[in-house]
């Protein structure tokens, strides 16, 4: 066998092995999304449709499978996030856009969404998603005298508290237009970081780009839910 024919033979095998990685890990989302982890190796192997054998090759345990698909949830919230606000130099404009956007995402990306939520107050735990980014955005808007608050790090637990709450509400009232709500919470938060009633007021309801032209630049390959 040729260099070069080795060469491809091994990127189509770590094509494969990328497939089916993948497909495990949108099989775990979509337990986790549906609640039912409790559930044998052969469940998942058969949601993924691939072998039984493939699994260990890619993971040791289901526990590894699920924390590796609520990872790629929150990489995935984190990619899109910063595609959300990379062109907002005000810290105060950036937070209430990536607040806004990530309310409306939970209609847009209804999986990733019951992922994320699932796994609860471990989110603001988390070292990507949208927790250190939120973190960002509060620390920046007190250096640059927008927001008041006394420390970012407990101004995050009831901003994460309330992006929890908020998403719960509106996977529960799935016909109803959850925006004008999404806006308001905005809204009350940013007077709770410090924002006067009437700015507070503005830069909650500032026009937003479309949601799924966002989605598609930040993740043209993603498969919805």
């Amino acid at each position: 066998m040729s260099e070069a024919v080795a060469a491809a033979a091994r990127t189509r095998g770590e094509r494969r092995r990328a497939k089916t990685r993948a497909a495990l890990i949108r099989a775990a989302q979509r337990l986790i999304a549906e609640e039912r982890t409790e559930v044998p190796v052969l469940e998942i192997t058969e949601l993924a449709d691939v072998g039984l054998g493939s699994f260990y090759n890619h993971f040791a345990t289901k526990d590894e499978l699920f924390d590796a698909a609520v990872d790629s949830a929150l990489e995935l919230q984190g990619a899109v996030l910063d595609a959300w606000s990379a062109d907002i130099a005000d810290p105060a404009e950036a937070f209430a856009r990536s607040f806004r956007l990530t309310g409306r995402a939970h209609r847009a990306l209804p999986h990733v969404s019951r992922v994320l939520l699932n796994r609860g107050a471990g989110l603001l735990l988390a070292d990507h998603g949208l927790a250190p980014r939120a973190l960002r955005d509060i620390t920046r808007g007190c250096e640059a005298g927008r927001f008041r608050v006394p420390d970012p790090a407990s101004a995050l637990l009831i901003v994460g508290g309330a992006a929890l709450a908020l998403g719960h509400a509106i996977h529960q009232q799935p016909s109803a237009d959850d925006e004008p709500l999404i806006d308001q919470v905005t809204e009350d938060l940013l007077r709770m970081l410090g924002l006067a009633p009437d700015e507070a007021a503005r830069v909650s309801r500032i026009e937003l780009p479309s949601v799924s032209d966002l989605l598609q630049q930040a993740m043209p390959h993603l498969e919805r839910a």
